[in-house]
This record gives structure tokens, C-alpha cells and sequence, in this order.
């Protein structure tokens, strides 16, 4: 799997506002509650799903994606590799719009069931950090200068 452009990244995280994190958790020394904390200081609507939590982040969280009271704009996904495909198929249940998987989580399979299913997909990449180098640090040029079908792409 090829993950899209810097374009399309950028575009993504531009337009994706309500953001599920699959595996958050209240501990801060976690990598995913630091990516949570960025997400919140940067605008976005954090909704964590994790079945071992209630709140983190002052946020309700949820067991399952099918438990989130209406839709979500993108998954963002804190788990191993071999959970990828179920979080996927819960994922095109809610009919979320895209899927990501944090950095070390690699599932081709999963990437091929979302991809089928219409969701654009970002694998191994950490969304806060995609997110400083589009979009916080000058990158606007990636979306402004890019061609149209770079974006459809």
C-alpha cells in the first residue's frame, strides 16, 4: 500500500474534524495521549475509543466505534497490526471517511479492506506529526499549487 500525496494528506487534515483514536489512553506517558492532547490544542474533535477507559482527556470514551453517537470523520489507530482488519470493518460500519494507523502499525490487509470500501487510508504515519509539517509549518502550498487531480487521486 502507497500512502497518498502530501496533498492529499494535507487535504485530509484539513477537512477531517472529528477524529475517533482507537486505543487512547489516560496514561500520558503513551504516545496516543500526547497525539490526543496535540489534536485537541490544534482544534479537532477527539473521541477515544478504548473499552478499558471512561474518560481520558476530560473526553468520554467509548468500547467500540458502533458505541460513538454519529459519524466520525477519520479513525486514527493506536493498535497492533493483526486488530487493523476488525477496526476496519468497524470503521466501514460507521462510515467513517478515512482510516489511519499510527507509526509501526502495518496492516496490508486492513489497508486492502478500507481502501475497497471507499476510505482513504494514511498507514504508519503519526498524525501529529503529519499534521506540524503540512499544515502547521508551511506546507500550504502542497493543497494551493497542487494540481486538481492530485487531490482526487
Amino acid at each position: 500500500m502507497e500512502n497518498p500525496s502530501d496533498a492529499r494528506v494535507a487535504l485530509l487534515l484539513r477537512s477531517a474534524h472529528r477524529i475517533a483514536m482507537v486505543g487512547l489512553s489516560s496514561k500520558p506517558e503513551r504516545p496516543s495521549y500526547n497525539v490526543a492532547r496535540y489534536l485537541l490544542d490544534h482544534g479537532y474533535e477527539v473521541i477515544p475509543v478504548n473499552p478499558n477507559e471512561r474518560e481520558v482527556l476530560g473526553r468520554v470514551a467509548y468500547a467500540r466505534l458502533a458505541d460513538i453517537p454519529g459519524r466520525v470523520d477519520l479513525v486514527d489507530v493506536f493498535r497492533r497490526p493483526k486488530f487493523v482488519p476488525g477496526v476496519v470493518a468497524e470503521a466501514i460500519a460507521a462510515e467513517a471517511g478515512a482510516l489511519w494507523t499510527q507509526l509501526g502499525v502495518i496492516s496490508e490487509e486492513g489497508a486492502a479492506l478500507a481502501g475497497a470500501n471507499g476510505l482513504t487510508v494514511v498507514m504508519d504515519r503519526c498524525m501529529e506529526v503529519e499534521h506540524a509539517r503540512l499544515v502547521l509549518h508551511g506546507a500550504r502550498f502542497l493543497v494551493d499549487s497542487a494540481p486538481a487531480h492530485a487531490l482526487t487521486a
